[in-house]
């Protein structure tokens, strides 16, 4: 009778083979893990927004009486504060890019420098783009009161007896009054929600959204792969008192926050109130 001292043949035989099954599947794992190098590249690109003020194609001069508007009123600008919202792309394709990841309101403060700029935190396909618009305000779903608990935001509150909410903006300024050659009058040219009213001031029966689409023209940019693309959104302070209605200080007054014919012209002149152009 044989007796085997040592590992069985067979069982020599199963180890061997598992062993070689075993580097297999390392191998094969090996091969089929990602590679960084074999990952698609990021198609997408990043895009900056830049706010200016100019008027008639200079940056303003805030707190010097140097300007006058189309209605013979000379004024000056203090400050101005505002709010863009819903920025649309619009893609060649006909297909929209609505900019909301992380923030879709954004607060602009000429006083501020940090509200200046915005860097998108959408990530952007790359492609060709044939226009942005916006929304100048906030729109009436959006605009809640209380939302933003800090400055410089929650100073935009809108009473609530006129209908609550936030400011769409405040542009402050002085002018001369026609027979006035030294003491000026300050002005609020604020927009915001406006009121009908049955008799004026107490009987309010009904509210007007006066938040408005921006189309800039002349918007239209090509973004790459990878690309970081900065585009300046310029307010041109004069088209608020020119088209497409002259706006005269001394007819409407310093305030115009209980006016809702004086805010509809302000709203109709705002449709061409911007303009961009892109920075290299």
């Amino acid at each position: 009778m044989l007796l085997f001292r040592g590992p069985s043949p067979i069982n020599n035989f199963v180890r061997f083979n598992f062993g070689l099954i075993i580097i297999f599947v390392l191998l094969f794992s090996a091969c089929t893990e990602d590679d960084p190098e074999d990952i698609p590249e990021d198609e997408t690109g990043r895009i900056t927004f830049k706010f200016s003020h100019q008027v008639d194609g200079e940056n303003i001069r805030f707190d010097t009486l140097i300007y006058e508007n189309v209605a013979g009123n000379p004024y000056l600008v203090n400050e101005i504060q505002y709010f863009i919202s819903d920025v649309i792309l619009y893609n060649n394709d006909e297909t929209e890019l609505l900019i909301d990841d992380w923030k879709d309101i954004h607060y602009v403060d000429t006083d501020i420098p940090d509200t200046h700029s915005w860097e998108v935190f959408d990530k952007i396909p790359e492609g060709t783009y044939d226009s942005i618009a916006f929304t100048y305000g906030i729109s009436e779903e959006k605009n809640i009161s209380f939302m933003f608990v800090n400055p410089p935001e929650s100073f935009m509150f809108w009473p609530e007896y006129l209908g609550g909410a936030y400011h769409y903006m405040k542009l402050k300024g002085k002018w001369l009054e026609e027979g006035q050659t030294i003491q000026t009058t300050p002005f609020d040219f604020h927009l915001g929600i406006g009121q009908i009213y049955y008799s004026y001031p107490d009987s309010i029966i009904g509210f007007v959204q006066n938040y408005f689409r921006v189309s800039l023209p002349g918007s239209g940019f090509d973004l790459s792969k990878g690309e970081k693309k900065e585009i300046n959104i310029i307010m041109n302070v004069e088209n608020w008192f020119q088209y497409p209605h002259i706006y005269n200080h001394d007819e409407w007054g310093g305030y115009i926050m209980q006016n809702q014919e004086a805010m509809q012209k302000a709203k109709e002149n705002g449709s061409n109130v911007f303009s961009t152009n892109f920075i290299d």
